[in-house]
């Protein structure tokens, strides 16, 4: 037989179009009635829901369904069930987000989904459709079961997919002139867009300003108006900022909010791009490295204390403060006697162990008291002393003064050290409040060194 006689010309055999012609015989004798009986059979869950009412009931259940699904129910408490949680888990998101699920259960039309849903540490894939039966919002849900291995391949590239965009948290397409929003995607809960009927751009605005922080809701509700973005944002260009975002678990989280505006020919077009992006690892290691480099900057190499620079700042901050506070605030100096001799006898090796050994037992001695403690320069230190008047200061530096002057210091052998104490009053200037601290100090000096002086 040749290859003429073997195949047709669309390449299949004659005695499989024989069998073509009997399959096709048995689909022709499928009713309408034949299909509902098969629905009612395959369908593993159909319910009836009525949006206005926030009310659903199941018509039939099987499977998992009949133990997730009650007969009858609260349709809000049924999405937040089956698709208002995070991807692969059943943890539920935060209850400041469930302000949210109303505006997902209503629908304009067919509306197709898949959901991963977890029960009983299983996961399930899950195809929800939607058909609205009305103009009232009344729904059939359908929901099946779908083989979880037919779909293993997809997740797995979905997974590869959501380690490039693990980063983007939530998305959205913004029409300032129509005021609507679109196109919402929440990435931990889907990698599909969700739906949300009518929800416009200036209600999402003041909804998600509550789970921004709260200092950081002023620079949130200033960059997200409206006119500050069409007064901002040209066509094609983007603005981000950054802030702390409490995440769909309800921790605060650092994230960069974008704002790119779409580029078209007319300049009163005003669509956007809105972006959130996971940025917390990140921000959190930076922040961790600026705090140790501020921090080495802030500190006197050779004691450890706050440097000139740093205590100054903290004298002038504390001075202005103390203008619209009612706290105690005082200041104190404190000089080591004769310390030039250390220097010249011992040398200036030893004369840094001196200092060393001066700032350790001075800071163990204060550690409990509020006190900020740094060194003005050579021997001379300077301490900012919080909730503290000048009559505690006192009984705290005199007794510090002992402790100082009964310690040993290496080959040194021992030496003491004069103080100035002041109290600080609302209208003090830094100028006039340093230089009584000071003058107090060289009165300590000039009574015959080793005490305590202060001066109001």
């Amino acid at each position: 037989m040749n290859s003429e006689n073997r195949w047709n010309k669309n390449g299949v055999s004659p005695n499989r179009k024989e069998e073509f012609k009997m399959d096709r015989g048995k689909i022709e004798n499928y009713t309408l009635d034949d299909i509902f009986e098969i629905f009612k059979e395959k369908v593993d869950a159909i319910l009836i829901i009525h949006a206005e009412l926030d009310c659903y009931k199941a018509i039939s259940r099987k499977g998992i369904f009949s133990d997730i699904i009650k007969e009858s129910g609260n349709y809000n408490d049924l999405i937040e069930k089956l698709f208002y949680n995070f991807n692969n888990s059943s943890k539920r998101i935060a209850s400041d987000y469930h302000v949210f699920i109303p505006l997902y259960g209503k629908f304009r039309g067919k509306y197709s989904k898949r959901l991963k849903l977890v029960y009983d540490n299983t996961p399930y894939i899950i195809q929800m459709t939607i058909y609205p039966l009305d103009d009232k919002n009344i729904y059939m849900l359908i929901l099946d079961e779908l083989d979880n291995s037919e779909y293993i391949q997809e997740f797995l590239t979905n997974e590869k997919m959501n380690n490039i965009q693990n980063t983007y948290l939530f998305s959205m397409y913004v029409d300032l002139i129509k005021d609507t929003t679109s196109s919402i995607s929440v990435t931990e809960l889907s990698e599909e867009p969700m739906v949300a009927a009518d929800l416009k751009y200036t209600d999402w605005r003041m909804m998600i300003v509550n789970m921004i922080w709260s200092e950081d809701q002023p620079l949130f509700l200033e960059h997200t108006e409206p006119d500050y973005l069409k007064r901002n944002l040209a066509p094609g260009r983007a603005t981000s900022f950054d802030c702390q975002m409490q995440n769909l678990e309800g921790k605060y989280i650092w994230v960069k909010l974008i704002f790119s505006r779409a580029e078209t020919n007319n300049n009163d077009d005003f669509r956007f791009v809105f972006i959130v992006q996971d940025i917390h690892e990140n921000t959190v290691e930076l922040l961790s490295t600026l705090r140790k480099n501020e921090e080495l900057a802030s500190k006197d190499s050779l004691t450890g204390v706050y440097n000139h620079g740093r205590i100054e700042t903290e004298l002038y901050n504390a001075i202005e403060n103390k203008k619209v506070s009612e706290r105690s605030l005082s200041i104190m100096m404190m000089d080591i006697d004769y310390f030039k001799k250390v220097n010249d006898i011992f040398g200036h090796s030893m004369g840094d162990i001196t200092l060393k050994h001066f700032v350790t037992i001075s800071c163990d001695f204060l550690i409990s008291y509020n006190i900020k403690m740094g060194r003005w320069g050579g021997d001379e230190f300077v301490a900012v002393c919080y909730d503290i008047n000048a009559s505690e200061l006192m009984t705290i530096a005199e007794n510090m003064r002992i402790k100082i002057s009964e310690a040993k210091f290496d080959t040194v052998g021992n030496i003491t050290c004069s103080i100035g104490i002041t109290e600080i009053n609302k209208n003090d200037k830094v100028k006039e409040a340093f230089e009584r601290v000071d003058k107090a100090m060289y009165s300590a000096k000039s009574s015959g060194r080793n005490c305590v002086k202060v001066l109001f």
